[in-house]
C-alpha cells in the first residue's frame, strides 16, 4: 500500500461515525439500497441494518450494486434480518435510540433533532413507508419539511438529506476534524481489518450478513473478522412490489 492510499484510509477511519447508523425496512429496490450505502459512506456510517418481513420480498437475496454504490460495500457491514424485534434489539444495543421517518401529528422536524448523540435512523418501504409495527418500537419519529405538493421523497433522497444534516451537526462538534469517535486503538484495528481485506478477494463483501435469533453477537466495526468463518450464503434476489403479486 502506497503512502497516499494509507493516508486516505486513515483519514476515512478518523472521520467515521460508529454511533450513527441506518435501518431499512422492507426496501425492495436494490438500487435504493445501493444509493443509501453511498450516502452512508459519504458521512462515515460503517454499518447498515436491513430488515425484511413482507412475504413478497426475498429477504436473503440482498446483493449490493457496485455501480450505484460506488464500491462502498467494501467498507461497510450490512446485516440482514427477517425478525423485526430481533433487528431492533440488536440495533438498540449498539445505538440506544431509533428514530423513524414518518408523517404524523407527533413528528418532529429533522432540523429540530439532536443528531450528535448516538442514533439509528429508520427508513421504510417504497410503497407503504415505515410499518405500524416498526413505528411502535421506535423512540420517536421525524419528517423532512417540504413546501411542495408531494408529501414524501424517494427513500434514498430522504436518507441522504437526513444523514447530511447529522453530518452538519457533528461537524460543528469537531467529529470530522482531529477529534474522532474512534479511539486511537480502534482506529488502528479498523485500519488493519481493511488492510487485510484489500489483500484478499472481496466479492463476498457484496452480500448481506444474515442475522437470526441464535446468531453470535455482532462484532464492532473495528474488530477483525475470523477469515475461517464461511461468508454469507448467496441467493438470487427477486425484488418485486406487492402490486405484482
Amino acid at each position: 500500500m502506497n503512502q497516499n492510499r494509507e493516508q486516505k484510509i486513515r483519514a476515512v477511519i478518523r472521520q467515521s461515525q460508529p454511533d450513527l447508523t441506518v435501518v431499512l425496512e422492507n426496501i425492495f429496490d436494490p438500487l435504493n439500497i445501493s444509493a443509501v450505502l453511498r450516502s452512508c459512506d459519504a458521512v462515515g456510517v460503517r454499518e447498515v441494518f436491513v430488515v425484511y418481513t413482507k412475504k413478497y420480498l426475498d429477504k436473503r437475496g440482498l446483493v449490493l450494486g457496485k455501480r450505484t454504490s460506488g464500491g462502498t460495500f467494501k467498507w461497510m457491514d450490512v446485516y440482514v434480518f427477517e425478525d423485526l424485534d430481533e433487528c431492533f434489539r440488536r440495533v438498540r444495543e449498539r445505538y440506544g435510540r431509533i428514530l423513524a421517518t414518518s408523517l404524523g401529528d407527533r413528528s418532529e422536524s429533522l432540523y429540530d433533532l439532536d443528531l450528535v448523540q448516538p442514533t439509528a435512523l429508520l427508513f421504510g418501504n417504497e410503497d407503504d413507508g415505515v410499518s405500524p409495527e416498526a413505528l411502535a418500537l421506535c423512540d420517536g419519529n421525524f419528517l423532512i419539511p417540504q413546501v411542495g405538493f408531494a408529501e414524501s421523497l424517494n427513500i434514498s433522497v430522504a436518507c441522504a438529506i437526513t444523514l447530511f444534516e447529522a453530518r452538519r451537526q457533528r461537524e460543528t462538534q469537531g467529529f470530522y476534524g482531529a477529534q474522532s469517535k474512534f479511539s486511537a486503538v480502534e482506529q488502528q484495528q479498523l485500519f488493519e481489518r481493511w488492510q487485510a481485506m484489500l489483500k484478499e478477494k472481496s466479492w463476498h463483501q457484496q452480500l448481506g450478513i444474515v442475522v437470526e435469533k441464535d446468531s453470535e453477537a455482532l462484532l464492532p466495526i473495528h474488530v477483525q473478522r475470523d477469515p475461517l468463518i464461511p461468508g454469507p450464503v448467496h441467493h438470487k434476489p427477486i425484488p418485486v412490489t406487492n402490486f405484482e403479486l
